[in-house]
């Protein structure tokens, strides 16, 4: 049995798997390793991404992209993840932030990015976070303060932007104060065109550097300094100011169940190389395979990744039948995750000894598979969504 199968597929999803698979089988695992251990960046990979479509995968054919769904994404996702998390990071939030234009732009700002963004001309970012803040989005510091010419100028530090160097359009969630009851009404979030790399990129506005992480290498990560940071009306998304908690919390739900995805292609992996080391390496005279001990943690590894897999599946199925889906998408993140980082430590187990060394994939899985548990809001926010959610149907 082939585990993380997806049952009810079209022909179409089943074709774009198998062309992902095949590339990641014979262009991203052969290079991963010396491109993560050099924290180089894989352009000739994110070249033959946009190449494939992948850039465009949910946008729609109206404005150039594939017009597929979540779940066709996941699944390329999950695919990406299983040769090198990074790479499917490149295109997280590139994603996420198409999914904000699509379901919230204004249908100018659409027709303006959309197209672009389909072939990669245009690389999505997407920044929330700020160096104090953690989980309470409401307590963003970030201002954007309106003139009477109707600009806005932006003042304040955002923090832990993926791709914060090598995109060229931010959408970037800031306090606008403009007299609403709640804090989460005044929040907004802006449109920020910009160049890439380091530096001042524009007045205003400073990239300092690539933000040195234990794992999830050859990606940037980056902080954004707003000072005096000038901006037209216009590049509020949707044209209204106050809507951009909701649109953001719109995003990141499906933001979850991507990292799903990318927790559930690690886990694959980490199964992969344990099931493999375990049939080449023999103890006391037979494969370590064949020894009950190295049964029993293979049969919860096959069983834990397959389950997490189920449950990406289900969340994005949902949030694409139009139905609300914070629950499944909670569960799947908090599940995946956390079964990611226990097969992933499984596979490391029987590699013994060598699992240590910076030669075998799997020390680089245990690098990268800690992210999933904090990606996208922790296990214990999870948990937090999860419980509320199941309380709302069975309160006294």
């Amino acid at each position: 049995m082939k585990l993380a199968r997806t049952q009810g597929l079209t022909d179409v999803q089943n074709e774009i798997l198998a062309t992902v698979r095949s590339f990641v089988d014979k262009e991203i695992i052969p290079h991963a390793q010396e491109l993560e251990h050099t924290d180089t960046y894989p352009q000739e990979i994110v070249d033959r991404i946009a190449e494939m479509g992948l850039f465009g995968i949910m946008i729609p054919e109206e404005y150039g992209g594939l017009g597929e769904s979540l779940l066709t994404y996941a699944l390329c996702v999950e695919e990406l993840a299983r040769g090198w998390m990074s790479v499917s990071g490149v295109i997280n939030t590139h994603f996420i932030l198409a999914y904000l234009l699509r379901h919230h732009g204004t249908e100018e700002q659409k027709r303006t990015y959309l197209p672009r963004m389909a072939t990669g001309e245009v690389r999505g970012a997407f920044s929330m976070s700020e160096p104090e803040l953690g989980s309470d989005v409401a307590a963003i510091r970030t201002k954007a303060i309106r003139d009477d010419t109707g600009d806005y100028t932006i003042d304040g530090r955002k923090m832990w932007i993926t791709n914060g160097s090598t995109a060229n359009l931010v959408a970037v969630l800031v306090r606008t104060e403009e007299g609403k009851d709640t804090p989460h009404d005044n929040l907004t979030t802006f449109l920020i065109e910009k160049p890439t790399g380091y530096g001042t990129v524009a007045p205003g506005l400073t990239i300092p550097g690539k933000i040195h992480k234990m794992g999830y290498k050859g990606i940037d990560t980056t902080e954004l300094l707003f000072d005096g940071y000038r901006t037209p009306a216009d590049t509020v998304l949707g044209g209204t100011s106050g809507r951009g908690f909701r649109q953001m919390m719109d995003g990141i739900e499906v933001g979850r169940v991507n990292v799903a995805a990318r927790a559930c292609g690690i886990a694959l992996r980490a199964f992969e190389l344990g099931a493999r080391y375990a049939q080449q390496r023999a103890t006391f005279g037979k494969p370590i395979v064949e020894h009950q001990a190295i049964e029993f943690s293979l049969a919860e590894m096959a069983t834990k990744v397959e389950a997490a897999h189920l449950m990406m599946v289900n969340a994005a199925r949902l949030k694409d039948s139009g139905e609300r889906n914070d629950v499944a998408a909670g569960m799947a993140k908090y599940l995946a995750s956390e079964f990611c980082n226990e097969v992933t430590q499984a596979g490391f187990r029987i590699h013994g000894g060598y699992g240590y060394s910076t030669e075998y994939e799997i020390e680089r899985l245990m690098r990268e598979a800690p992210f999933m548990l904090i990606g996208e809001g922790t296990s214990e926010i999870q948990k937090r969504i999860i419980a509320k959610g199941v309380m709302r149907d069975y309160r006294l």
